[in-house]
């Protein structure tokens, strides 16, 4: 990633969606451990728009590899319409109907569980915006103002940031702040089909929002 030369590295079976072939194939680290690499732009996209911004990006950065990490499941597909939103590393998917209390931060096959849990939300009067996250190098290069417009400075009381990934949490803290809500999977996972061990390890709607309205009402 040193070398500053444009490689595309293209990996799939990116989470504990690789359920069949058991834990040891599970790569939970993965994802994070790669973004801790100089000069190596980590994409995990949400659906196939996503997915086809992320490989023009990672063809138009000539000194900079690039990973794209697919699941082995397939995705709904979330976006209908282009823009290369993907460009900025995160962007606004979907903004709150309720007065915003919770922001949804979520990369990958997890993007659709924010939106679910963001559906739950704004039924009982809570608005949530969900953020995607294809890529947080690209982000963290944006400047304040539109940093500052996804994640404003407020206390967890006044909006509560959740990250959603089915990967470790470790990180994560960086965007949701040590008083936010991490969902993730610090342990390996278990041989099943993916749909249970995503039930199993709460990455569900029904499994998330309990905790978020925990939060919310201390």
């Amino acid at each position: 990633a040193l070398q500053e030369t444009r490689v595309v590295y293209v990996l799939t079976h990116d989470s504990i969606g690789l359920g069949e072939d058991g834990p040891t194939h599970q790569p939970i680290e993965h994802i994070m451990s790669m973004r801790l690499i100089p000069n190596l732009n980590v994409f995990r996209p949400a659906d196939v728009i996503e997915t086809a911004e992320c490989w023009m990006l990672a063809l138009q950065s000539p000194k900079t590899p690039s990973v794209l990490a697919l699941t082995r499941q397939n995705l709904p597909q979330l976006r209908h319409e282009g823009g290369m939103l993907s460009a900025r590393g995160a962007y606004r998917l979907k903004s709150a109907q309720s007065a915003r209390k919770v922001i949804l931060m979520a990369t990958g096959s997890e993007v659709q569980i924010a939106l679910q849990v963001a559906e739950k939300l704004e039924g009982q009067g809570i608005g949530a915006d969900v953020i995607s996250a294809p890529c947080l190098e690209l982000f963290e290069q944006q400047d304040q103002a539109y940093k500052r417009d996804l994640l404003p400075d407020a206390d967890p009381s006044q909006i509560l940031r959740v990250s959603i990934e089915a990967g470790v949490t470790w990180g994560w803290e960086r965007y949701t702040m040590v008083n936010g809500l991490n969902i993730g999977l610090d342990r390996f996972g278990a041989s099943a089909p993916a749909k249970d061990l995503f039930a199993r390890f709460g990455f569900t709607a029904d499994a998330i929002v309990p905790q978020i309205l925990d939060r919310i009402s201390t």
